[in-house]
């Protein structure tokens, strides 16, 4: 039974790991993604802003860009870096439908084309203004545009990397590239150096803040994959608090034996009356009276297993070990049935339930095939309990315990009625069984 668990365990966890590393994946290229719409933005109003200043201000184009600046000079940045951002976007939204990564290679590719294209700006403006006056206006600002946006990559490596690529090539553009000759080679290379230091380590700032994002997000999905594991496991019905523990206690869910009280709860006649009413009718009366009961179950600790139709299969002490089942068992009934005639009080299609209540060991675990597993609970404990709640309808009673329960209640049970030894369908012998009002 451990070894059993513990594949179980292994098989779960690997799971809820692919699970994880795909919503990740995800999560970063949406966030690359948004960074390739921001870029695209941020470069066509650049564009805008360029054309607008050539041709509504001649003068300072030609104080500035001593007459040299062509409206061709701006598409031979933008057009080019706007294509590729599509292209990047087409591949990176083709390879989340498929489900797969876009290649770490591609990224940082991608990395060097981009951050290269201030470059090309820086040289397209010695080229007009000289090197010294390019270097001081605004080409060299354009890096940290890049280095800004490579937050959103949500990796420490890649920021890094635009950052490097910027420092090297700002630093190149500087010292060893000078069309007109002087300027810039008059001016200190240590100069130079501590500037490219500065947009390195903004490099690994942003990528800091990047992993710092990733890190976040990374727990969110954790916390969200982990919520959506147990939700799968026992069912959209598990009471927020009990999701709330199973994610912080880390409840093993391989199986086991434990002791369970075992609740079979059955709406009597509900078939019948259900023929003279309209679909939406019924399913609003079910609803209704099942969000009542399922909270009484929430406040005494008690899960609800499964839905069975017309009825519901609760459990007390499983997935959490208690040591008083029973007695929260009883007392979630008792409130039940108080609660069942308050509200067949105040509607024109009253309800009777019926309830049983076992106690004792059950095999406890995760059911069904490697693609789609349930917790549930399997054993002599679970008949028993259906069949006592079946006893009802014999009977004409609403709420039945079984002598097991009757000794775990011990003195807080006496108004607990013998029904003597009742012949159950499935055992060879008559079971002892107690009512309760």
């Amino acid at each position: 039974m451990a070894e059993s668990s513990d594949k179980n365990s292994v098989a779960a966890d690997t799971t809820v790991s692919a699970d994880f590393h795909h919503a990740l994946m995800r999560e970063v290229m949406t966030t690359e993604l948004l960074r390739i719409k921001v870029l695209i933005a941020t470069a066509a109003a650049l564009a805008a802003i360029s054309l607008l200043v050539y041709f509504f201000a001649p003068d300072a184009v030609s104080r500035v860009w001593h007459g040299n600046l062509s409206p061709v000079y701006v598409f031979y940045v933008t057009i080019p870096l706007i294509l590729f951002e599509f292209w990047v976007h087409g591949a990176i939204s083709w390879h989340m439908r498929k489900g797969r990564d876009l290649p770490v290679v591609r990224r940082y590719i991608g990395v060097l084309v981009e951050t290269s294209l201030p470059t090309v700006v820086l040289a397209l403006h010695m080229n007009s203004m000289g090197p010294q006056e390019a270097l001081g206006f605004v080409a060299p600002l354009i890096y940290f545009v890049f280095i800004i946006l490579s937050t959103l990559r949500l990796d420490f490596w890649l920021s890094t990397f635009t950052g490097f690529v910027a420092a090297v090539e700002l630093f190149y553009m500087a010292v060893f590239f000078h069309p007109s000759g002087g300027g810039a080679a008059e001016t200190s290379i240590y100069y130079h150096a501590a500037r490219s230091a500065i947009i390195l380590i903004c490099g690994m700032l942003a990528g800091a803040v990047g992993m710092q994002l990733r890190r976040q997000f990374a727990a969110s999905i954790a916390a969200a994959t982990a919520r959506d594991r147990i939700t799968n496991l026992f069912g959209q019905h598990v009471s927020p608090q009990v999701v709330e523990r199973l994610m912080t206690e880390g409840a093993g869910t391989g199986s086991d034996i434990r002791r369970v009280a075992v609740m079979f709860v059955d709406f009597r006649s509900f078939t019948a009356g259900a023929r003279t009413r309209s679909p939406q009718e019924v399913v609003d009366r079910l609803d209704g009276a099942f969000a009542v009961l399922v909270d009484i179950l929430d406040r005494h600790g008690g899960i609800v297993n499964k839905f069975l139709g017309d009825g519901f299969l609760a459990l007390f002490g499983a997935p959490f070990e208690t040591g008083d089942a029973a007695h929260q068992a009883v007392a979630a009934a008792r409130e039940m049935l108080a609660a069942n005639e308050r509200t067949n009080a105040a509607t024109s299609w009253p309800l009777r339930i019926g309830i049983g209540v076992h106690i004792g060991e059950v095999v406890a675990g995760n059911i069904g095939s490697p693609r789609r597993k349930e917790y549930t609970v399997i054993g002599d404990t679970v008949n028993f309990a259906a069949r006592l709640e079946a006893l009802n309808k014999e009977l004409g009673s609403q709420f039945l315990i079984s002598s097991a329960v009757r000794e775990a209640l011990g003195d807080d049970c006496k108004d607990a009625v013998s029904r003597g030894e009742i012949p159950a369908r499935g055992y060879e012998h008559p079971v002892h069984v107690w009512q309760l009002g």
